[in-house]
């Protein structure tokens, strides 16, 4: 009786790492070329970004696909290629990593008038300085009013996070033509930063998204060896890297700081060791309603989709929905008038996941 006693409290104590699966997974599409991002353009078509510079237009429902024509100059290395993309109002946003000089790039946005043929792409933003790296572009991408955000990864160097004379390390905000808002920090009291950002001191957050609940911007990124966190986008602060290690150590197992002390801006969620963050939403919709307003975060290392309700961000709670299904997943989009959710990964394919 005793061993069974215990084997139920740890049974129970591990409750809330998977949540009953009355869900069904479906594969909509297989093939593609190491996706990055989609973005739906209507109720049935989407669009598709390969890291090695192409962009997809897919019809969900009858599975047409072609490839979109487009000027952008692409520089595929490491972590870098053609990242994020954004339907909007008849415009497509687009994060990359632009070939500058030799092998030095920029995390760059740029904007055009939608076509599913081809697309003229005019540059909006270019982080600044170009670096030759391989790492850390960020990028992702997300519209609040006429307002443009857009997380830009620190390209592994570090400290550059802590210098707001320099994008990289940054999060930025500018207008959808991209010029600059005269109510950004710059303007308000950090007159040492570059006008275009926003909060300073990430490492390589790849999650970005707008909450239709509160209308807060919230964020996923990347530690180094642990210290993967889920927190807001928030006006003038710093997260703190690379004084602080958010929990985690650097790949040689040296110390970096500590998880967080006064000063910087706390995450509302980690996790040490890393799961190795992705790309984020806030779930709204009637397919899982019983989600609404709750995180949905994905993973690249364990291949799972996680589910934090934050409400009180003093008692956090985390579900993994599953793990190990359908791959690393790199991209995580909700339907709209559905709520049913879709997810691409790394491995080529695109994934919907509704109600058995």
């Amino acid at each position: 009786m005793l061993r069974i006693f215990f084997s139920l409290i740890i049974l129970f104590s591990n409750f809330n790492f998977a949540i009953a699966e009355d869900f069904k997974l479906n594969k909509i599409l297989e093939g593609l070329n190491s996706p990055w991002s989609l973005s739906f353009v209507s109720q049935n078509e989407v669009l598709i970004t390969e890291k090695p510079g192409n962009i997809i237009y897919l019809n969900i429902e009858n599975k047409k696909q072609k490839k979109i024509k487009h000027n952008l100059k692409v520089l595929e290395h490491g972590q870098g290629g053609l990242l994020d993309v954004l339907y909007h109002n008849k415009k497509v946003f687009i994060s990359y990593s632009e070939k500058r000089k030799d092998f030095e790039s920029s995390t760059s946005i740029a904007r055009g008038k939608y076509s599913d043929n081809k697309i003229n792409f005019k540059n909006i933003f270019r982080a600044e300085p170009p670096i030759e790296s391989r790492y850390h572009f960020g990028s992702r991408l997300v519209i609040q009013d006429n307002y443009l955000f857009a997380s830009v990864g620190e390209r592994g160097q570090g400290m550059i996070a802590q210098d707001p004379t320099k994008h990289p390390g940054s999060i930025i905000r500018i207008h959808l033509d991209g010029s600059i808002p005269k109510d950004n920090p710059k303007f308000k009291g950090k007159n040492d930063w570059l006008p275009e950002i926003f909060q300073i001191g990430v490492r390589n957050p790849q999650g970005l998204t707008l909450s239709p609940f509160d209308k807060k911007i919230y964020m996923s990124n990347h530690g180094a060896k642990g210290g993967d966190w889920f927190g807001q986008v928030k006006f003038g602060e710093n997260y703190g890297w690379k004084i602080l290690g958010w929990g985690g150590k650097n790949y040689s197992g040296t110390e970096i700081g500590p998880k967080w002390k006064p000063g910087f801006t706390k995450a509302i969620y980690y996790w040490v060791p890393s799961i190795a963050t992705s790309a984020i939403a806030i779930y709204k919709g009637e397919e899982f309603k019983e989600w609404n307003g709750h995180a949905l975060v994905t993973s690249l290392k364990d291949q799972s989709l996680r589910k934090l309700i934050f409400k009180n961000v003093n008692e956090v709670k985390e579900d993994i929905i599953f793990k190990d299904k359908i791959g690393r997943i790199r991209d995580i989009q909700i339907q709209n008038n559905t709520g049913k959710i879709f997810m691409l990964t790394d491995n080529g394919s695109l994934w919907k996941m509704e109600k058995k």
